[in-house]
Formats: structure tokens, C-alpha cells, sequence
């Protein structure tokens, strides 16, 4: 055995006892523009696709039809783009009407107190990243608890599995992010 190679393993040990090894950094993988390349080759649980619409909605509203378990994006010409999403599970859909009030990329998660009481279980505090149940993009609904938001549990899209959130690929979510604005109207019906 070598000098060098008996004096590596010391120096490591060393510079762990002594701390002066460099601190470990986010993952560039699990959020930002890295982990948003990635979620693009992720398959889709269901296809979005441009479709008919002739509901009387204006270009640029959100409609979610819980139901279908779909979300129309409406579009001009009487067409609309249309996503799988996940919705609310027995005891908490909702219907009515909204406005989109804040958008957050890689958002960070703290479970509402009402979820807390339900799950005591659940952390209090999750980073934004690609173990974050509020995925890649987040769109808040006014002033209620509910929001748009991308999710790490692409197989739940077409059932109904959520707290009220409508939830939607990564890959889904991103795109839609990226054509609503802030006071978008959105409109729930069951």
C-alpha cells in the first residue's frame, strides 16, 4: 500500500471529526429548472388535449369539472385545453368560484390545521422539491385553504383522492402555470 492511499482515508476521517468537510447543498434535482427538464419525460396518467368547448366561459378562465374529473383551460375559438387532474375525495369537494391570487413555483408546503387535526402524522414543514405534495407549481384559490398544484402521485389523476385541492401532473401543472395569471377566474362544478 501506498503513502497516498493510506494518507486519504485519514485525511477524510480527520476532516470529518473537524467538520471542515464543505456543507452538503440542495439537490439541483429535485426543484428549479433542472427538476422542471425532468418532470417534461415523465409519462402523463391522462394526455392533455385541445378540444371542443362550448360552454360560455371567456379565453383565459379555469374550469373544473369534478365530475369528470378534468380541468379545461378555455381558449379562443371555442376550443379549451383539457388535463386529468385529482380532486377532492367524499366530504370534500366543493364547487363555486374562485380567483387565482398567487402562483408559487417549487412552493413550499405547511399542512392546514385542519389537515393537522385529521393527520397529526404529517410533517409541519416540507420544502419545496420533487417529494413535496404540492409538486412543481402551486396556485392559490382567494382566500381559501384550496389550490391548484402539481403532485409526486401522478397515478391518483381522474380519482378522487385530495383535502379539496385539484391536483395535476407536474408536467400538467407547469403548462398551465405558465398561461394563467394572477386574478384568473377559476370555476368548480360538481
Amino acid at each position: 500500500m501506498t503513502i497516498r492511499h493510506t494518507l486519504a482515508p485519514a485525511a477524510l476521517a480527520a476532516a470529518l471529526c473537524l467538520g471542515s468537510m464543505p456543507e452538503a447543498r440542495a439537490n439541483p434535482l429535485d426543484s428549479g429548472p433542472l427538476a422542471d427538464f425532468i418532470n417534461v419525460f415523465k409519462t402523463q396518467a391522462i394526455p392533455r388535449e385541445t378540444v371542443a368547448w362550448r360552454g360560455k366561459e371567456k379565453p383565459g378562465t379555469v374550469v373544473v369539472s369534478t365530475s369528470e374529473r378534468r380541468l379545461y383551460y378555455i381558449l379562443p375559438r371555442g376550443e379549451a385545453i383539457r388535463y386529468g387532474v385529482g380532486v377532492g375525495r367524499a366530504g370534500f369537494s366543493w364547487s363555486g368560484v374562485k380567483t387565482v391570487t398567487m402562483k408559487k413555483e417549487w412552493p413550499d408546503w405547511r399542512p392546514p390545521q385542519q389537515m393537522l387535526a385529521r393527520r397529526p402524522d404529517l410533517p409541519r414543514y416540507m420544502a419545496g422539491g420533487q417529494d413535496n405534495p404540492l409538486g412543481a407549481r402551486a396556485m392559490y384559490l382567494g382566500s381559501s385553504l384550496y389550490r391548484i398544484h402539481g403532485s409526486n402521485e401522478p397515478e391518483t389523476m381522474g380519482a378522487a383522492v385530495s383535502s379539496g385541492c385539484i391536483r395535476m401532473t407536474n408536467k400538467d401543472v407547469t403548462d398551465l402555470y405558465d398561461r394563467v395569471r394572477v386574478g384568473t377566474k377559476v370555476v368548480v362544478r360538481n
